[in-house]
C-alpha cells in the first residue's frame, strides 16, 4: 500500500485530536533509507521528531492506532506544558 502524505497527516490528526487541541504543528516526510515516515511535532520552541514505520503508517490509514506514537505525543504535550 502506498501512503499519501496528506492522507496520513489527516488521519493522524483525526486519531490523535490532542494535535489540534494543543495547536501542534505536524510535519511529515518519508525517509526511504529508514523505510519510515519522520513525524515532526512542534509548538513554539518545543519540537519532537520521531518515526512511524511504513507498516504502522499503513495501519494508521486503516484506523489502527500506533500506541508508540500516542505515547510520544502525550509525553511531548506534558513536557511543553510543564515548561
Amino acid at each position: 500500500m502506498s501512503v499519501d502524505q496528506n492522507a496520513l497527516a489527516g488521519k493522524l490528526k483525526e486519531m490523535y485530536p490532542e494535535i489540534k487541541d494543543h495547536a501542534l504543528d505536524l510535519g511529515l516526510s518519508f525517509d526511504s533509507a529508514k523505510d519510515a515516515w519522520i513525524v515532526k511535532l512542534s509548538k513554539g520552541q518545543h519540537e519532537l521528531t520521531t518515526h512511524l514505520d511504513r507498516k504502522d503508517a499503513e495501519d494508521c490509514l486503516e484506523g489502527v492506532k500506533c500506541v508508540y506514537l500516542g505515547v510520544q505525543i502525550a509525553q511531548f504535550i506534558k513536557n511543553f506544558e510543564a515548561s
